[in-house]
């Protein structure tokens, strides 16, 4: 059985990470399968993101910590079409939008609601069938729809390297990553004053998880999103 860290030994982590981060890198401690004390703990030590990826098992969390007022919540897992209400009710940030569909969803709850969410596409850089994700191509046919769309705040990308690979073709990903996000915006910048007015700008990268984080923060990443690094093992799911 899997036992979490004690707070002091949480804390002590989420310390040496932060001293390793540059000022324009945020942390967000990911607490998937962790129970609500964890987060608390994590929030004790100076931590406002937390990242999670079920839905149900985020809310339980969320209403055990409600006196954690100022915590911003990142849904950094795949979010099903029927569960958008939901989601913009208990999250702040979506990493994972990752098809123009949902963006289109999104966007019409959103409105319907009266919430902007911060958004992250979700990009595969390289061919990976298990993932889903934006293809390059089809991020490229979305974008003049994806660019108008008037409640969702579109403004990171989002990758993940494929299982297994090795430093050098991470390292790639995320720069290239980097670089797709300094091409969208060019594109806008480029635009004729009568077609500006989109909501895409690229600012932040969300990628590099606990065993490359810091390839992502030398490409570039703005986001980080870290578990075991923080909490050590993860708990077995029921």
């Amino acid at each position: 059985m899997t036992v979490s860290l004690s707070p002091e030994s949480i804390a002590q982590r989420i310390a040496t990470i932060q001293a390793q981060l540059p000022a324009t890198t945020r942390l967000i401690a990911v607490t998937k399968t962790q129970p609500a004390t964890v987060v608390r703990a994590a929030y004790d030590a100076g931590v406002r993101d937390f990242g999670e990826s079920r839905l149900q098992e985020a809310m339980e969390k969320q209403a055990q910590l409600q006196d954690l007022a100022d915590i911003t919540w990142h849904l950094i897992g795949h979010l099903q079409t029927n569960k958008i209400r939901k989601a913009l009710q208990h999250f702040h940030w979506i990493h994972s939008l990752d098809s123009l569909k949902l963006a289109r969803k999104l966007d019409q709850a959103a409105a319907e609601m009266g919430v902007s969410p911060h958004c992250c596409l979700q990009v595969k850089m390289v061919p990976d069938p298990p993932k889903s994700g934006f293809s390059l191509a089809d991020l490229t046919a979305a974008l003049p729809e994806l660019n108008h769309f008037t409640h969702i705040k579109i403004v990171g990308l989002m990758t993940l390297p494929p299982q297994g690979s090795t430093v050098e073709a991470t390292r790639d990903i995320f720069t290239a990553a980097r670089d797709l996000a300094e091409s969208i915006n060019q594109q806008r910048d480029g635009q004729r004053p009568a077609q500006r007015g989109h909501s895409i700008q690229i600012r932040d990268l969300s990628m590099g998880m606990s065993g490359d984080y810091a390839i992502a923060i030398a490409a570039g990443a703005t986001m980080i999103r870290l578990g075991s690094t923080l909490f050590g093992e993860r708990p077995p799911q029921g």
